[in-house]
């Protein structure tokens, strides 16, 4: 227990270093080139972590002041996902949930349900999450580890099936996501992606970062898409005119330096991926196996991002308007990139598709954290955290997905 916390501890750009070697030796690559690909692949996760974290510094101000600008009062304060991350590994059981997922991950590998292998294991920490608060709404630590570990597998099932738009739209073969943040919503993603498919005059309309930059030059580009829409945001915020410049120059230097970021990782991932197709091919012929990666890889592609900051302001008016909704959206909308990632490759990178079913998937995100927020809260005291000023709960959006919600309510029949 000391090693994985130990681990842990190091966070996941050391992490996924630490697996991807160990990963690199069992798959027959060899200790030299192992080693090389850990360390390129945590250069990479760390050089995302910086333009997340530079995502994140850019929309917080701007979202403090468009929520106070907009005189926004909510009982549930939105603490972002790395506060909930922290809270959830928190949890007396949180340590069992790494072998306990390993263990399920290996099992449907054996018995071929699934081709995936998640190697994303500090992304665990989702499926501890449905375990903790399994276990607040049934007052029960084994039924929450159960809850857990079947998640887990759904996890697999799913980013099996949805592997094919990752390789097709992202252009990585081979991968597969199975991240919650991104295949939560699925249950109503895939309807919605469907109905839009069969609509006369919408399903002709196809806005894409290929067509705007040929419609608009050099105004089409990802690094002007930044710039413009930072500028926006910053106008819609009231900020001042130095403040306006300054995040859209941030946000444009997020849509400029994530595809390098993304392109570093998945350098150092290469060598492991063909290593391990080489290895199932001598083993198991013509079977194939996808390594499970966290769904930060897809932020290099510019349409998401450009989706990911547009649903940004129509998050905030939806909080406004929805009826039922309690939550301050804040520290979690530097989420959103991941939470459209998966959509928009189902939707080919247009735009103004993904744009519609964002906008449906954000409704239902707020509500769900809303309710959710009862189960958090109590983890949160559970774990020392202190309740913000002017609060009654805390929440997050990270974590409100259908398929979460769904788990954690089915779970209140064994309560």
């Amino acid at each position: 227990m000391f090693i994985i916390n130990f681990i842990l501890d190091c966070g996941a750009s050391v992490m996924l270093p630490i697996i991807i070697f160990i990963l690199g030796i069992i798959m027959g690559a060899g200790v030299s080139k192992s080693f090389k690909s850990g360390i390129t692949i945590g250069i990479g996760f760390t050089g995302i972590s910086l333009v997340t974290g530079l995502l994140s510094d850019e929309l917080g101000p701007v979202a403090q002041q468009m929520t106070e600008r907009l005189g926004l009062h909510m009982d549930v304060i939105d603490i972002g996902w790395p506060a909930m991350s922290s809270i959830t590994w928190a949890w007396s059981a949180a340590g069992l949930m790494i072998p306990i997922c390993l263990g399920v991950n290996i099992l449907m590998l054996a018995l071929k349900l699934t081709k995936t292998m998640n190697v994303d294991v500090w992304n665990y920490w989702q499926f501890a999450f449905i375990g903790a608060a399994v276990s607040v709404a049934t007052n029960s630590i084994p039924i929450g580890l159960a809850f857990g570990a079947v998640s887990s597998a759904l996890a697999l099932v799913l980013a099996d099936l949805t592997q094919p738009y990752i390789e097709k739209y992202f252009n990585m073969p081979g991968i597969s996501f199975p991240h919650l943040t991104a295949l939560g919503c699925l249950p109503v993603v895939y309807p919605l992606v469907w109905i839009l498919d069969r609509i006369p005059g919408l399903n002709k309309i196809n806005i894409n970062a290929d067509s705007l930059r040929k419609k608009f030059g050099i105004f089409g580009e990802p690094m002007m898409m930044g710039l413009i829409i930072g500028i926006v945001l910053g106008a819609l915020a009231g900020a001042k005119p130095q403040v306006i410049l300054q995040t859209g120059i941030g946000l444009a230097a997020v849509m400029y330096l994530m595809p390098k970021m993304v392109a570093c990782l998945m350098e150092g991932l290469m060598p492991i991926s063909q290593a391990a197709q080489e290895l199932m091919s001598k083993k198991f012929a013509g079977r194939e196996v996808f390594i499970g990666l966290d769904a930060a890889v897809s932020l290099g592609e510019p349409a998401v991002i450009a989706v990911g900051l547009v649903l940004v302001p129509i998050t905030i008016a939806l909080a406004i308007i929805l009826p039922g909704n309690r939550i301050l959206p804040f520290a979690d909308l530097a989420v959103i990139p991941y939470i459209v990632c998966l959509f928009t490759a189902m939707c080919k990178g247009n735009i103004f598709r993904a744009l519609i079913v964002g906008t449906v998937v954000m409704g239902l995100v707020l509500l769900m954290a809303s309710t959710l927020a009862g189960l958090e809260t109590p983890l949160a005291i559970s774990a020392g955290v202190t309740i913000p000023k002017g609060a009654t709960l805390i929440g997050n959006l990270d974590r409100a997905n259908i398929i979460t919600w769904l788990f954690i309510k089915l779970s209140t029949i064994f309560g």
